[in-house]
């Protein structure tokens, strides 16, 4: 078990929205850039957009901290650009998502507690 494998995912929390969407896209499977691109635009109903330099950048950081690494070769790649680099998530960053999606979750639950979101519906008062 390397480093990487024995750190806790707590430790990454709270994640950067940038960083969990591209998370939660590769949950499905491997994809490359521009595939990750085109799913958090589509999750999000396009109020999520993240360019070029906020993707890369962030796979660069998350590449460095074992959250994704590069796919192999493809062996299947009917018209696809072979300089195409695809990306998926490590069991190390599963655990970090799944972590990250527990604590939005209770966070939820708090605000429901406090009835934050019926009075928000309603208009600030």
């Amino acid at each position: 078990m390397g480093p990487v494998q024995r750190r806790d995912p707590l430790s990454m929390l709270p994640l950067t929205p940038a960083v969990l969407h591209i998370l939660l896209a590769l949950v499905d499977g491997e994809r490359h850039g521009y595939s990750i691109m085109q799913e958090v635009v589509a999750r999000s109903e396009g109020t999520m957009r993240m360019g070029p330099g906020t993707l890369y950048g962030s796979i660069k950081r998350m590449l460095a901290d074992g959250l994704i690494e590069e796919a192999g070769e493809r062996t299947d790649s009917k018209g696809d650009d072979e300089r195409r680099r695809y990306y998926r998530l490590t069991d190390f960053g599963l655990r970090v998502v799944r972590a990250e999606v527990a604590r939005l979750e209770q966070l939820v639950q708090v605000a429901h507690g406090k009835k934050m979101l019926w009075q928000l519906e309603g208009g600030l008062s």
